[in-house]
């Protein structure tokens, strides 16, 4: 049997692919480990699904002065310590990355001890804890053409993102029940990322009695970041976060708000949901989400409003125009080019895993 030790998390755009990987590397026969942080939002997800999940030490980016930046490069250190110890125990064959600042002491360690790497990076641009493991992989998987120009000449791969199967099998009359709905209307699904979004879901609620006069409206809000004076408003419906029957309200759901996390863009044009997409900002982020949303743009497979420019007024009239378009939008994303990220990457897995 293979083994294979899988990486990624710190956000949910980290670990999804990875689950949706697991399926097929099981039919493969593979034996699969995870490592990830000790208290992320990946070590719940992947201990749900019953792979064996180990934590260590990591670091992380801020773009913020802190105290805990002064620590960071001692817990990448002990980090690595922990991962070596990981790959002496478990032994694997491949490791296969997703990025996010846990997945440096792990493909370090595998690097050290002469195991094959694979990394995925779903973004236009490297995330600085991806340049730092791309020297070690024997390959890279992107999702954009444009972004083999940012990486080392032939180990770049053009793989696109691996799509979770369960999202494509939703059931929308589920969803209404889920919801209490009980009339037929466009629905539209409200998508801030797995911590949410403040500025969107203000910007939700003051447009709110607009948007109900013509939509249903689910909003997931985030955690800890629901409005309880919304509830109970007629046509809208609000949550912290959905897992189980999320791939039912993507199936209902006619026109969708969403951050631009290349993951999730991914998993909306594969399902062909015409989107308003609002990236985070310069002053959150390093501007990957802000690539991401204007290349879709470009693509006819999305309409982009920048978070400076969010207002209830500018977001009501986006929703609208994109409703209004949503044909055209569902025909863009029909001719475009999306791979089988899941073949293509497992295949790749197979090949170093044998050598």
């Amino acid at each position: 049997m293979k083994k294979i030790v899988l990486t990624g998390g710190g956000t949910a755009g980290h670990v999804t692919p990875n689950i949706a990987l697991i399926p097929t590397l099981q039919d493969r026969g593979y034996e699969i480990t995870y490592i990830g942080s000790k208290d992320g939002i990946e070590k719940k997800l992947i201990e749900e699904m019953g792979i064996p999940y180990y934590g260590i030490s990591t670091g992380k980016l801020r773009r913020y002065l802190s105290v805990e930046n002064l620590k960071d490069p001692f817990k990448v250190i002990h980090g690595v310590r922990e991962a070596k110890k990981l790959m002496k125990e478990l032994a694997p064959d491949i490791v296969f990355s997703k990025g996010g600042f846990v997945a440096v002491p792990v493909v370090m360690a595998a690097s050290s001890k002469k195991i094959p790497v694979i990394i995925h990076e779903s973004d236009m641009t490297p995330g600085l804890a991806n340049k730092l493991c791309i020297p070690k992989a024997a390959r890279v998987c992107c999702n954009f053409p444009e972004t083999l120009e940012k990486l080392p000449e032939g180990k770049a791969v053009v793989t696109g993102t691996p799509i979770r199967g369960e999202l494509f099998s939703g059931d929308a009359l589920a969803a209404m029940k889920f919801c209490g709905f009980t009339e037929t209307r466009p629905t539209l699904l409200v998508v801030g990322g797995s911590t949410g979004a403040l500025h969107v879901n203000e910007a939700i609620w003051s447009c709110l009695d607009r948007l109900t006069e013509k939509f249903n409206v689910i909003h997931l809000c985030g955690k800890g970041k629901t409005n309880p004076e919304k509830n109970g408003h007629p046509h809208y419906v609000q949550f912290e976060y959905i897992k189980q029957e999320l791939k039912d309200l993507f199936a209902l759901a006619d026109v969708v708000v969403s951050r631009a996390g290349a993951n999730a863009i991914c998993e909306l044009l594969a399902l062909r949901k015409p989107t308003v997409l609002i990236p985070l900002p310069l002053s959150a982020s390093r501007g990957d989400q802000i690539l991401n949303a204007e290349s879709f743009e470009k693509q006819g497979y999305a309409k982009v409003l920048k978070e400076e420019d969010l207002t209830d007024d500018s977001l009501f009239k986006a929703i609208d125009e994109v409703f209004a378009q949503h044909e055209v939008y569902i025909k863009n994303m029909e001719l475009s080019n999306q791979k089988d990220s899941i073949s293509m990457i497992a295949d790749m897995l197979d090949e170093f895993a044998n050598q």
